[in-house]
């Protein structure tokens, strides 16, 4: 199994950064891609950006240029920087993890998660 712990996150001013870090522990070593997702209340959560064990980069358009994903495979941790925020950048923001493993006899893509963290923009 894999645990994600979450830090970062709270209001910001319009404009401003944040930037949320999320460290993994467990079983790392199942661990293909890690992402930041995001959800409202009532809706469903939707990515933000990802990105795989060989560094490739995916953002949703709408933070394309103003946020950026990064990742240290040795300290299993992943990093959303996120500048020139606005008010509809405010969501609960949560660490994913996903992985390939064997579950009984089944290998599949498995997807962990943390707990999440808020991020206000205020205008």
């Amino acid at each position: 199994q894999v645990q994600l712990v979450e830090s970062g996150g709270g209001l910001v001013q319009a404009g401003g950064s944040q930037r949320l870090s999320c460290s993994a522990s467990g079983k790392i070593f199942l661990i293909n891609t890690m992402g930041w997702y995001r959800q409202a209340p009532g809706k469903q959560r939707e990515l933000v950006a990802s990105i795989t064990r060989g560094g490739r980069t995916n953002y949703a358009d709408s933070v394309k240029g103003r946020f950026a994903i990064s990742r240290d495979n040795a300290n299993s941790t992943v990093v959303l920087q996120m500048n020139s925020l606005k008010p509809e950048d405010t969501f609960v923001y949560y660490c994913n993890a996903q992985t390939g493993e064997y579950r009984g006899a089944i290998y599949g893509t498995y997807f962990y998660w943390g707990q999440g963290t808020q991020v206000t923009v205020s205008s």
